[in-house]
């Protein structure tokens, strides 16, 4: 299962993994059913996750089901723990969505939701975020989910997300980072594929975002602050989620 994962990453386009996907999750759900994990995005429970990873591959990282890996489950609960996302009404602006949140976002009448990306097959609006199509103040929820580790200019993509979002309002933005890391390892200069894999973890990646990430969404104008949410788990729980105990949620508001 691990070469399978592996070779379907680094092999095939994304967006045609998005499409393929579509077709391929109820069987993978039917192979998977058990009692040992349990997805918060489906509330169905498998006898195990998947095996994910471009390089070295996490065990029971990807949830059969939805696709879902660790940091889509902790904002799952985030949001249903700790917010008002499911009951009340609310403008969402969602950034190279992803597919299961997507399909669920939509289908909630209380929500006003709209995704835009540059290359999504599965988007509402094309748009580029280094120049996104809204007007300022446009939405009270914004979420961009590891997209700025593809953009050498983030500042100016993080401006553009702290333009459409209204005053109070507030946001999720992960990025892939390492903690250890004090200051962002960027390199514009390394072009190549592989190159970038080895020093990014991904062939489209151009950083690694270090704990200075707060420092650049401050700069734009949002208060943040580093938030480990699966740390309200107990270890059995992180588990049975299939969660990551040392993983950042970055959580963004505009006064």
């Amino acid at each position: 299962m691990k070469k399978v994962t592996k070779l379907l990453l680094n092999k095939i386009p994304r967006p045609m993994l998005i499409k393929m996907s579509i077709w391929a999750r109820p069987l993978i759900y039917q192979l998977f059913k058990g009692d040992e994990f349990y997805d918060p995005i489906d509330g169905k429970s498998y006898r195990k996750f998947l095996p994910y990873g471009y390089g070295k591959q996490r065990e029971n990282a990807l949830s059969p089901g939805t696709l879902s890996l660790e940091r889509h489950r902790q904002m799952w609960l985030y949001l249903q723990n700790e917010t008002d996302f499911f009951i009340k009404n609310h403008k969402v602006l969602h950034i190279a969505p992803e597919q299961e949140f997507l399909r669920k976002f939509k289908m909630m009448k209380n929500l006003n939701y709209i995704s835009a990306d540059l290359f999504s097959p599965i988007v509402d609006v094309k748009a580029d975020i280094l120049d996104l199509p809204f007007p300022d103040e446009s939405f009270d929820i914004v979420f961009c989910n590891h997209v700025l580790e593809h953009i050498e200019d983030d500042a100016k993509a993080i401006s553009e997300l702290y333009r459409v979002m209204r005053p109070g309002g507030w946001g999720i933005f992960q990025v892939p980072m390492r903690n250890s890391l004090e200051k962002t390892y960027e390199d514009f200069s390394i072009k190549d594929p592989k190159e970038r894999q080895k020093h990014f973890g991904q062939y489209d990646h151009v950083r690694w975002y270090g704990m200075d990430y707060f420092d650049r969404l401050r700069k734009a104008g949002f208060e943040t602050e580093p938030n480990f949410y699966s740390q309200n788990f107990s270890e059995e729980e992180i588990r049975k989620y299939g969660l990551r105990q040392n993983e950042i949620l970055p959580i963004v508001f505009k006064k």
